[in-house]
């Protein structure tokens, strides 16, 4: 990813350390977060991105050795004098446990320090209730404890990623006992299975900080979120932060105002979630006779059932390039990134039709890319938010120790 010219940017507190007493924890999140951004890194390296003394940094890294959330990698040779011992977040420093639920799916990760996968538990199902959902998450956590995947003495969380009126907002095939997420406590149901910090956010925002702590985050400090699911939903970081906004609502892109017209009814204004989404493409293609429940059956699709995924996408292509129009407009992000549950091939293709309309655009805008992370973004970001607050990264957001998910439809109700 190539990011666009923008202004230099104000220097903040992030990396900026101080060697006041006092200062202890902040000292100590800033020599995490640059170890954990820029490893593997020198303590040379860390006094001079943080401003800290050699001794404080000498004190901090002693520490966080002796609690195994960081390691010594390697020596780097080459340079004069002795070789610098480089450092590391060690992956068994801390594990979490992220969950992702969906209109059409339950995914359970079991995850290390620096994010890999050590075990994944996937249930490809409409409309899980509550009860299941909780039996399911249940075995999934003993199995990742009896197999040892985890270890529970250094398991730091278990984080939710949710959509918010879950049961509230309808959806093509909703049964009415779907309605009883409305009133679930579903905070309270997680703490049953641990005695560790339950973290909930929303699925969408749950998938950027995904992005920006396992994957683009690298390249990019502020991009839009745009996440493909059963329903649709949108994430905001800037300056590498989740943007919440006063609700906790930022990036909530399917309330977005489109014109719809297929050339055989008329125009009229809707909402973008009400047009883009995977269970909309599923509905466009029962409407024509091919039948696909889940993603995987996208990609088994035969040429004419191809072709109609093509028809749509490029309808959808022209809402989507709007979208960035007005992101780029409003926010003004290095980038806008697309993921999700929609096969990545899919995803490509989108991504060239959009480019299509956005070539006539502003070349000012920000550039359109997939994201990094697939299908799983959501449960990883789930993980991501106990990882966060156990490594004290940029990342942490207090406010998910104690979110739970919107109810009662406190939600736009127009536009």
């Amino acid at each position: 990813m190539v990011a666009r010219q923008r202004a230099q940017p104000i220097q903040t507190e992030d990396l900026a350390g101080s060697n006041a007493g006092h200062a202890g924890e902040h000292n100590r999140a800033l020599v995490l977060r640059a170890i954990h951004r820029d490893a593997p890194i020198s303590r040379v390296e860390i006094a001079r991105k943080t401003g800290l003394t050699k001794q404080t940094i000498a004190r901090i890294v002693d520490k966080l050795l002796d609690e195994g959330l960081i390691m010594e990698a390697r020596r780097r040779h080459g340079l004069r004098g002795q070789p610098a011992i480089e450092l590391e977040i060690n992956p068994e420093g801390c594990y979490s446990i992220g969950v992702h639920i969906d209109r059409d799916h339950l995914t359970i990760l079991a995850v290390d320090a620096i994010g890999t996968v050590r075990g994944r538990v996937h249930h490809e199902k409409r409309a899980i209730l509550p009860a299941e959902f909780v039996e399911l998450t249940g075995e999934a956590i003993s199995y990742f404890r009896r197999s040892k995947l985890i270890d529970e003495a250094r398991l730091s969380g278990i984080g939710l990623a949710i959509p918010d009126w879950l049961g509230e907002i309808p959806f093509l095939g909703m049964p009415e006992t779907y309605s009883q997420w409305a009133n679930f406590d579903v905070r309270a149901a997680l703490t049953n299975f641990t005695a560790r910090p339950i973290f909930i956010d929303n699925e969408s925002n749950a998938a950027a900080v995904a992005e920006l702590d396992y994957g683009l985050g690298a390249e990019s400090r502020d991009f839009f979120y745009i996440s493909i699911n059963a329903l649709l939903g949108g994430g905001l970081v800037l300056d590498g932060v989740r943007h919440r906004g006063a609700m906790g609502l930022s990036g909530e892109i399917g309330w977005m105002p489109v014109i719809t017209d297929d050339g055989r009814t008329p125009r009229r204004i809707t909402l973008l979630g009400e047009v883009f989404a995977l269970l909309w493409l599923y509905e466009y293609l029962r409407q024509h006779d091919v039948h696909v429940t889940k993603p995987q059956d996208l990609l088994a699709l035969d040429a004419r059932g191809r072709a109609l995924v093509s028809a749509w996408l490029k309808q959808m292509s022209i809402h989507i390039a709007d979208a960035v129009v007005h992101i780029g407009l409003i926010v003004d992000p290095d980038a806008v990134l697309v993921g999700g549950r929609l096969p990545v091939r899919m995803i490509d293709e989108l991504l060239r039709y959009i480019n299509e309309h956005l070539a006539k655009a502003d070349p000012n805008l920000p550039s359109i890319h997939r994201a990094s992370i697939a299908e799983d973004a959501g449960a990883l970001g789930a993980a991501a938010m106990s990882t966060a607050s156990a490594l004290m990264l940029g990342s942490v957001d207090p406010a998910q120790r104690t979110r739970m998910p919107l109810q009662n439809l406190q939600r736009p109700t127009g536009f």
